[in-house]
């Protein structure tokens, strides 16, 4: 009886995209190996607030991907529930806040057009949603989709359910450079030796544009750091994931300094999280006084009880920055056997999963629900990036 032998896949990079796609390919009868330089779940995924978000996204591709992620996330509790430790998912949904007149018209124009898209959003009194918000709000968005899980154990979660299914994952593993057949990728030269392969998926987060060049293709992904205050715990009195209308325009923003915006949330644990911050630096790692000062600051605009609060730590961590905001996810026609799942931004944690599905598709010829070609490294918007 002559054997079938399984395509292989090689995926660099353990973080929630990485996981998500290894998890896939493995249910579809892929044989698959993960590689991380450091531990799973050790870089993006670690460092960000477990965000599925639809309500910080106007209508297009990305929503789209997002609608179709939620959907896919919940039709994945059932089965991480069974096999695996609470990912503390929490259907908390989200409230949007604008604190001046003109945040008020902008946020309400930005709602009404997201619902032309599937997106669920209600005008609310901010007050009756959250006691503790400031009185002085002009406008309050309630959006029900949101939701939030703890991002490490979700992404080990789904290292977990891809190894079930068959897929290997090596730490401590660096990609050092391509094996080739001619032009074709045929696998990676690593720190433990060759591995070879069918096809190779850089989702290595921020650090993907270095893990593309080193197999011999530029891609346009740069860090863009972001950092978090942690508060000491306490009763709960922030009910949702609650922004300022300023947030939405922080993250299509191209500009490389210093932009704050207000997010804040509690968590399972009792403690608040507050952010964000977005400034492209490198992979500079340094917590600065100057930027907790401006997050700090800014949520006290919506919560101002938080003055009376102790913050326990602060943390930071790099977002995988694309300029036309959208991500990468395909083959790359330059480098044959080469794909990417990358480019995510501050929006990995809920997309990763139809990310997954939508590269899955593509790879072993399945019928996509998605316009493939709106992530395609080929884009004009993204191209314009390599010249």
């Amino acid at each position: 009886m002559e054997r079938t032998v399984r395509m292989r896949v090689v995926v660099v990079g353990a973080g929630i995209v990485g996981a998500a796609v290894a998890r896939e390919l493995a249910l579809a009868g892929v044989s698959v190996t993960v590689l991380d330089r450091s531990a799973s779940a050790g870089g993006t995924s670690a460092a960000g607030e477990g965000n599925l978000l639809v309500s910080d996204k106007g209508p297009g591709a990305e929503l789209d991907l997002a609608l179709r992620s939620l959907t896919l996330w919940q039709s994945l509790l059932p089965e991480i529930s069974d096999k695996f430790p609470s990912i503390e998912y929490e259907a908390k949904g989200g409230l949007v806040v604008a604190t001046t007149p003109a945040g008020a018209t902008a946020l309400q124009a930005f709602a009404e057009t997201q619902r032309t898209a599937g997106v669920e959003s209600a005008v609310v009194n901010g007050l009756d949603h959250e006691p503790d918000l400031n009185p002085g709000h002009t406008l309050a968005v309630l959006y029900p989709q949101d939701a939030q899980v703890q991002p490490a154990i979700a992404t080990e979660a789904l290292l977990a359910l891809a190894k079930q299914h068959g897929a290997t994952v090596r730490q401590g593993v660096e990609v050092l450079g391509p094996l080739l057949s001619g032009d074709r990728l045929s696998g990676v030269l690593t720190s433990d030796g060759p591995i070879e392969a069918d096809h190779v998926v850089v989702a290595a987060g921020p650090w993907s544009g270095e893990v593309s060049e080193r197999l011999g293709v530029f891609l346009p992904v740069r860090p863009r750091r972001g950092t978090i205050l942690v508060t000491t715990r306490m009763r709960q009195r922030i009910h949702h994931k609650v922004y300022d209308a300023d947030y939405v325009g922080a993250v299509g923003s191209n500009d490389a300094s210093l932009q704050t915006s207000s997010v804040i949330e509690s968590t399972a644990g009792g403690t608040v999280l507050i952010g964000s911050s977005r400034e492209r630096r490198g992979f500079d790692e340094s917590i600065e006084a100057r930027v907790l000062s401006a997050v700090a600051a800014k949520a006290l605009v919506l919560f101002p009880f938080l003055a009376d609060v102790a913050v326990m730590r602060a943390y930071g961590g790099f977002r995988p920055f694309v300029p036309d905001h959208l991500p990468v996810i395909g083959p790359d026609p330059r480098r044959p056997g080469l794909w990417h799942a990358t480019g995510h931004e501050g929006a990995g944690i809920v997309l990763s999963t139809a990310t997954a599905e939508l590269l899955t598709d593509l790879m072993v010829g399945r019928p996509v629900s998605l316009d493939a070609a709106a992530f395609a490294v080929d884009r004009p918007t993204l191209l314009a990036e390599s010249h």
